[in-house]
């Protein structure tokens, strides 16, 4: 991976051109691109980065400049009197947990060896404070089936070098036809509230130690309108809520050494079953989408597939931003995903020949969910869809599929009684958010269990066939259940 042979993109939230003029920047030493006026603070990055969108030959590095180097510390007891607050009045800046954003450049490093004897270097690109301080840069040509390593420097608009330098890694995705073993692993909702250690939530350190080669996101990675503070009825208080969250140790520890990909939900888009056109105070749903692909490594389309290996092709679905009103009466035009993204998930299933195809939604798709609900494919809001997108599965991929959602706050495997589709629910990633279950129903499920982990799944090739196996773990990685598929 020479000089020569790497490229890269850079955005922002909004797409940053770098022309003729960003080149040359880039080259200039660092006395040469001091920012006309005053001096401005020395940038820090107290968000960590996170490395996502990851295939055999590229990946999204996001990054973030922040006022200080550790987020801001607080009396958290005192944001009690404050939980519920609508009024969006709350100074965001201040608030425990905040990392404020500052403008200044950034530069990232990275190769296949440690040392980064071998780096290329991303040019040196300018951030923002009202860019939030976000950069994401898109790393291209790199070799499949690599540690890939990083660095991330930082310096202030007139050049002053940050003391700041944020290290990283992650493995791109083997080629398709490669006969690789894979583990990814899946991780539910995340309640700021219900953490379980001070340092973040103690399912992160356990899958650490599982060293998969990626993890998903399903959403309701924050809750806007649930948890302990004010709540994010305000675009900079939705933003307080991810620099909370993602720069607790445990968090920043893990994001910067696996790949991950992000889905949405309802609680980090807006509120509790939100759809476009619904607003939260004065947070509307189209601010909710921005931030949201603002503060997570991000692609062109919310809908994506990825391959890795022969063995494993995975599908990401997105449930919020196609959705039709939950107050639509049933029918063939209410729908979650949308014509384009249903028609765009059954063309690339019937293409691909991986051994399994594993689809990843925020919400359930077999269930079975609690009556009162009407927000997903498993309820009579949307039986119409779901009934129809069940029975294609069953028709032309079921032997190969696994389903795997968020959302709920318990821990399943769940069989289709009559379609035989398999469903698993990653469940909430604490204890303390494991709440809400129907009760075990012996038509559907195999294993329900109302507790908090994660789920990973492993494909292992072997001499006769490949093999998946599926695990419930508890949130300090223990094994609770496991299931085999084999072909």
């Amino acid at each position: 991976m020479s000089r020569q042979e790497s490229s890269l993109h850079v955005t922002r939230r909004r797409t940053l051109q770098l022309g003729a003029a960003g080149a040359l920047v880039g080259l200039l030493p660092i006395s040469a691109v001091a920012a006309d006026g005053p001096a401005m603070a020395v940038p820090h990055q107290a968000t960590g980065l996170k490395i996502g969108e990851v295939t055999e030959h590229s990946a999204c590095v996001w990054v973030r400049l922040t006022q200080f180097a550790e987020r801001l510390a607080g009396d958290e007891v005192a944001l009690k009197a404050l939980t519920g607050d609508k009024t969006g009045t709350a100074d965001a800046t201040s608030l425990p947990g905040a990392c404020p954003a500052v403008a200044g450049e950034i530069c990232v490093v990275y190769g296949v060896r440690e040392d980064l004897s071998d780096g290329n270097v991303a040019l040196w690109t300018p951030v923002t404070e009202a860019a939030d301080g976000v950069l994401q840069v898109m790393l291209s040509n790199l070799p499949a089936d690599s540690v890939i390593h990083l660095r991330v420097e930082a310096r202030s608009p007139t050049g002053v070098v940050s003391p700041t330098v944020i290290r990283g890694r992650f493995r791109t995705a083997p080629e398709a036809k490669a006969n690789a073993a894979i583990t990814g692993v899946v991780l539910g909702c995340h309640l700021y509230d219900k953490r379980d250690h001070a340092d973040g939530f103690a399912t992160y350190p356990s899958v650490a130690a599982l060293a998969p080669h990626f993890l998903v996101q399903t959403g309701d990675n924050v809750y806007y309108d649930r948890d302990l503070g004010p709540f994010a009825t305000t675009a900079p208080l939705a933003r307080w809520q991810w620099e909370r969250m993602f720069s607790l140790p445990r968090h920043r520890a893990l994001l910067s050494s696996v790949a991950s990909y992000w889905e949405k939900d309802d609680h980090d888009t807006l509120k509790d079953d939100s759809w476009p056109g619904t607003t939260f105070g004065k947070l509307t749903f189209a601010e909710g989408q921005r931030i949201f692909r603002a503060q997570v490594p991000s692609g062109p389309l919310p809908y994506r597939t990825f391959r890795w290996g022969q063995h494993v092709q995975v599908w990401l679905m997105e449930g919020r931003d196609f959705r039709s009103p939950n107050t639509m009466a049933d029918g063939p035009d209410k729908t979650i995903w949308g014509a384009e993204q249903l028609a765009w998930l059954q063309r690339t299933m019937l293409a691909s020949d991986a051994s399994w195809l594993i689809l990843v939604s925020p919400t359930p798709i077999v269930g079975p969910d609690r009556k009162n609900k009407k927000d997903n494919h498993a309820n009579d809001g949307f039986r119409h869809e779901g009934d129809a997108i069940k029975a294609w599965f069953a028709q032309h991929v079921a032997k190969r599929l696994v389903i795997i959602n968020g959302d709920r706050h318990w821990q399943y495997h769940s069989v289709h009684p009559t379609l035989g589709l398999h469903e698993f629910s990653a469940g909430p990633t604490s204890n303390g958010l494991a709440e809400g279950s129907p009760g075990e129903d012996p038509t559907y499920h195999r294993f329900h269990r109302i507790g908090g982990g994660f789920l990973s799944f492993t494909a292992s090739p072997e001499a006769a066939t490949p093999v998946l196996t599926v695990r419930h773990h508890k949130v300090d990685g223990t094994v609770a259940y496991s299931f085999r598929f084999a072909h």
